[in-house]
């Protein structure tokens, strides 16, 4: 037959028709150059179900159910977790799957049969203990920490890990579902949409939903005594802002915080574009770690030793402006990041400049009479290098460069540039080369690749 089938010029397949497709492990790792031990590969993590039970001696029980969909034909599976929380069972599909903890932060996932290319499946993670911080000398503090009355999760650019089994990469964004059972004495926070409260003992449980997509650094939880101010802004997106007690000297505090997120959230609509999130608001407690965060839908402002004074309309602006730039539109690299910091640096001037206080020109020109030799000048911006992520040359030539695209193509460019560059990303991931490709549809392409080239791809003070 052979012989045959070769002088007629016939290929038979020696495939069998039902071939058993060969099963290899999903990777360590998400490719990040700058966080290599980050997020894992074979799957595609589409929703987090977590229930956290939080008790008065810091410790948690929790669960955590991930829906994800398999990208290749999976032996095994890595989620990223740290100790010290022990893990006491993993199913996958509902039945046990082997486990181990090895490396710097990988709980590897043997299920009882491969995950076939394409399909859904589900893990469930049960453990316990006390969550722990993060400290790193570069980016700070993250991770679950600590509070006076509770704790709060503050995830970037690392620290989602301490307090629930994830893939921990912004490229791996999915949505969210939080119930959160605390002391009756205590309230509980998280992203997003509240879903209810349930009174039962002494405990009680919250819910939360982010049902649009999330990259794992910027899920939350605050957890302490609060004054929780609720309401719709004009254009009826819910609004949850709530203080830390401790911090609160007047009702006026409460209600001042409260409009001004309500008010920085309807002008960022009419300045990007719609809102992108079913809810937000905004969270300020006495953390310590010496930062505001965009977590997704309700940032949080740590104002620890600063009782009554709240965070400002710069800051207030910075951060609402992340739900756009950051949050739905979120870099695929953590080298990225100043399409995060830039945008919202700018949101920062852009607001100012149109509420009375200097102008974003004012700003630009205050900046580049910074000395050539400063630190200012001597970071790449599109590449600032894992220490460099939070950087001020991240922030303020980031910023520096779109206004230097303003003045290029114009105001009306400009600002159909910032819009349409969220609306044809809302949701998604981004490169830098994405934007570059995206800014050259708007003006002389030659040129302006060469303006972000001298802006964000070199050091050196550039001449104007």
């Amino acid at each position: 037959m052979a012989a045959l089938t070769a002088a007629a010029g016939l290929v038979l397949s020696a495939t069998p028709a039902h071939a058993i497709p060969a099963f290899t492990p999903g990777a360590a790792g998400a490719g990040d150059p700058y966080f290599p031990d980050m997020g894992n590969g074979g799957y595609d993590a589409r929703h987090y179900d977590i229930a956290l039970t939080y008790r008065k001696d810091r410790s948690i029980t929790a669960r955590t159910r991930i829906t994800a969909t398999a990208t290749q034909h999976l032996s095994r599976f890595n989620l990223d977790f740290l100790g010290p929380l022990t893990v006491h069972s993993v199913t996958v599909d509902g039945t046990a799957a082997a486990f181990r903890r090895t490396g710097a932060q990988e709980l590897v996932i043997t299920p009882r049969r491969g995950l076939v290319k394409g399909r859904t499946f589900t893990v469930t993670v049960t453990y316990s203990g006390i969550p722990r911080r993060i400290e790193d000398d570069a980016l700070g503090v993250s991770g679950w920490v600590a509070t006076d009355d509770g704790a709060v999760a503050l995830n970037q650019p690392f620290g989602a890990a301490t307090w629930t089994p994830v893939n921990d990469t912004p490229a791996d964004k999915a949505s969210y579902a939080f119930a959160l059972t605390v002391p009756n004495d205590l309230q509980a926070l998280a992203n997003g949409e509240f879903a209810g409260r349930r009174v039962h003992g002494g405990q009680s449980t919250w819910r939360w939903r982010m049902p649009q997509p999330m990259a794992s650094e910027l899920a939350m939880i605050a957890i302490g005594r609060y004054d929780i101010t609720a309401g719709r802004t004009p254009s009826r997106i819910p609004n949850v802002t709530a203080i830390d007690r401790n911090l609160l000297t007047s009702p006026e505090q409460a209600r001042s915080f409260h409009e001004l997120t309500e008010e920085i959230t309807e002008w960022g609509a009419d300045t990007f574009g719609r809102y992108p999130f079913g809810a937000t608001g905004g969270i300020v407690d006495a953390v310590g770690v010496g930062y505001a965060l965009e977590t997704q839908g309700r940032p949080v402002y740590d104002r620890k030793g600063r009782p009554g004074i709240n965070p400002g309309s710069s800051l207030v602006a910075h951060e609402i402006a992340h739900q756009w730039f950051g949050d739905s539109v979120t870099p695929r690299h953590w080298r990225d990041i100043w399409l995060n910091e830039g945008f919202a640096t700018y949101a920062e001037w852009l607001h100012g400049e149109q509420h009375g206080g200097a102008t974003a020109q004012e700003r630009f020109d205050g900046l580049y009479a910074t000395p050539a030799d400063d630190e200012l000048w001597q970071v790449e911006v599109a590449d600032p290098g894992r220490n460099n992520l939070f950087a001020p040359a991240v922030y303020d030539r980031g910023a520096m460069t779109l206004h230097m695209l303003r003045r290029e193509v114009g105001e009306e460019r400009f600002f159909a540039l910032v819009r349409d560059w969220y609306a044809r990303n809302r949701d998604g991931n981004v490169t830098t080369a994405d934007f570059v490709r995206h800014v050259k549809r708007y003006g002389d392409p030659a040129r302006l690749e060469a303006l972000l080239r001298t802006w964000i791809g070199t050091t050196g003070k550039p001449a104007l």
